[in-house]
């Protein structure tokens, strides 16, 4: 697999510690949902952590639809609870305090993880206070920008792929969107595991979608998948019912007792009443921030088993042009906001 390279990898070996954090920081904020522009970059106070969290000095952020999508007023955007607000899952960075003395994590060393927002200030800043079961030490092969792409993304692969769907050799298992942020993780676990991966996307992405491990790579625009794809034993949904019904159409490629998964918020509301009448099985599915998840990641990513793509890379002020590269929903991979020294 041929993937561009952001920069020579890093040391395994905890950074020297930072100086203590200002008493403020830039960050991205917008006062209430809307377009793209209504985010700006302003000066807040630093968190304080408590308790078993974790103090990180933020070097790059994953940008995520979930991000998009509440931004604009859906997603997670009900539950925010304070205005303005900074959106944010995916970070990695560089502890800058830790819960104790003796805690695995101290100052200096470089973590990657996800932040519990919209519950705690997200990661479109230079610090934040993170749960520490929730991040895991980056992986020493990769820059901080691309360790940024891959917690929320790699997460939510990892669980539909492999807790969820339970990959195995010989399952066959269709993922839409496989170029996508969660889908060429996706694509990668299923395959690792001995699944028989077939996915969809655009044509320009079919071969590297093989690249990636799928046996069969269909293009959305000029074939319909229903007609070319056998019983599959899980569908793997990572559009939904929001363009062209992929999800109704899913349902008719599964084995009877198969399983559809799907991820999408709000993609596809009544996809549970018609899979049961498909006389198939369904589930949602959402992302668990766990980093012993995250740690056997880094150890997939670091031994070359499977690999992330960073699409683009923006400085913080160019967060509403990331935001619209990610709702054109044509990103090969990630996007990421570079924050610090990444």
């Amino acid at each position: 697999m041929r993937f561009r390279p952001l920069r020579t990898a890093t040391s395994p070996h905890p950074v020297a510690a930072s100086e203590p954090p200002p008493s403020s920081m830039r960050a991205v904020v917008f006062d209430e949902p809307g377009a793209p522009d209504v985010m700006r970059v302003a000066d807040i106070a630093v968190p304080t952590p408590a308790l078993s969290e974790v103090l990180v000095r933020i070097m790059a952020a994953g940008v995520n639809p979930i991000d998009a999508k509440t931004r604009a007023g859906r997603g997670v955007s009900g539950l925010i609870d304070r205005w303005p607000s900074t959106l944010g899952f995916d970070f990695s960075g560089v502890v800058v305090a830790s819960p104790y003395e003796t805690h695995e994590l101290q100052p200096g060393t470089e973590v990657f993880g996800m932040l519990p927002f919209p519950r705690s200030g997200g990661s479109y800043a230079e610090y934040a206070v993170v749960p520490s079961m929730s991040v895991a030490r980056k992986p020493a092969s990769l820059s901080h920008a691309e360790a940024a792409g891959v917690p929320l993304a790699a997460l939510t692969a990892w669980g539909v792929v492999v807790e969820t769907a339970h990959a195995h050799e010989g399952q066959r298992m269709l993922i839409h969107a496989g170029s996508g942020g969660v889908g060429h993780f996706a694509v990668q676990l299923a395959a690792y595991f001995g699944a028989q991966v077939t996915t969809t996307g655009s044509e320009r992405n079919l071969p590297w979608l093989r690249e990636l491990g799928a046996s069969g790579a269909i293009d959305y625009a000029t074939t319909r998948f229903e007609d070319v794809v056998g019983e599959m034993d899980v569908v793997i949904d990572l559009v939904g019912n929001v363009h062209d019904d992929t999800g109704s159409r899913s349902l008719e490629v599964l084995r009877p007792g198969g399983l559809y998964v799907m991820v999408p918020t709000g993609a596809w509301p009544g996809y549970a009443e018609a899979a049961a009448a498909a006389g198939v099985r369904a589930t949602g599915y959402k992302v668990i921030p766990d980093g012993t998840v995250l740690a056997t990641l880094a150890r997939l990513l670091d031994s070359g088993a499977i690999q992330v793509f960073v699409d683009s890379v923006h400085d913080l002020g160019e967060v509403a042009a990331a935001h619209a590269e990610v709702e054109r929903g044509h990103a090969r991979g990630k996007v990421v906001l570079t924050i610090g020294d990444a």
